[in-house]
């Protein structure tokens, strides 16, 4: 018992100890090879989060590395005929995000279409979301 007490901080001293965390994720650099497939895929067609997806990166590593090696990045949005399909499922009750990945856009996508559209949105909980100058 004695041994015990030995190892565990005194409650008299201010010593803090150091929590342990996680440590930050090493970023995955992608060879040669894979960035030459990564730029052929989005020249394809594939989206920049389809190939995050499959070299297992980040969207925004994806849109970085495109950048860095000059390739035009393709805006790709909605089409009027898309956000009156995303206001149709929003209306069911799907989640942005839900909406988002059926559509292959971002979720912040369809929550500015919507917002263009005038269609009140919720918030995280399911409630209507109260918009800045609202009073309640």
């Amino acid at each position: 018992m004695e041994e015990l007490r030995e190892k565990l901080p005194s409650l008299d001293t201010s010593e803090l100890t150091s929590v342990e965390r996680d440590r930050p994720r090493r970023v995955r650099r992608l060879g040669t090879d894979q960035v030459e497939q990564l730029i052929a895929g989005y020249r394809s067609g594939a989206t920049v989060y389809e190939l995050a997806d499959r070299f297992r990166i980040e969207r925004r590593t994806v849109s970085n590395i495109l950048r860095r090696y000059g390739v035009p990045m393709r805006r790709r949005g909605l089409s009027p005929e898309q956000v009156d399909d995303a206001i149709h499922l929003y209306e069911l009750g799907w989640s942005l995000a839900r909406v988002g990945r059926h559509l292959g856009v971002d979720h912040v996508t369809v929550l500015n279409k919507l917002r263009e559209r005038g269609i009140p949105t919720r918030d995280t909980h399911g409630r209507p979301r109260v918009e800045a100058g609202d009073a309640r």
